[in-house]
């Protein structure tokens, strides 16, 4: 009994015009096919592509949360990096530098997180509103 063989050997290539490429790439992109090779043997053998739906204020609010993320996180190491100074300062001098350098760093934090709940805030009322 001979093993069926499932793989797929034979190419197919076409060429396309650039705009063309874009409007096939721009439907593949809101399909579910991982490939666009899978792409176009669906559409190219009648099979049927399923297709996704994006919800863009959830996209927005995901960019923008992961951008506030990143300063966050910048911010954080800069705080943590102040107080290692602070560990290893031995004249007053020093101490004083170090509180200004505090001070700013202790206002830029309370800044963005103020704009952290002013973002969220806005987003939870578009959210009830729709």
């Amino acid at each position: 009994m001979e093993k069926q063989n499932n793989n797929r050997t034979r190419w197919l290539h076409i060429r396309l015009k650039p705009d063309e490429y874009e409007k096939i790439f721009r439907k593949f992109s809101k399909s579910t096919c991982r490939k666009l090779s899978d792409y176009a043997r669906r559409h190219l053998l009648d099979k049927t592509a399923e297709w996704k739906f994006r919800n863009q204020s959830l996209d927005e609010l995901m960019a923008e949360t992961i951008r506030l993320k990143k300063e966050l996180n910048g911010i954080g190491n800069n705080f943590n990096q102040v107080v290692k100074k602070l560990h290893t300062l031995q004249q007053i001098a020093e101490f004083r530098d170090w509180l200004i350098g505090y001070e700013l760093e202790r206002k830029i934090l309370f800044n963005k997180i103020e704009e952290v709940k002013h973002h969220i805030l806005k987003v939870s009322e578009k959210w009830l509103q729709s």
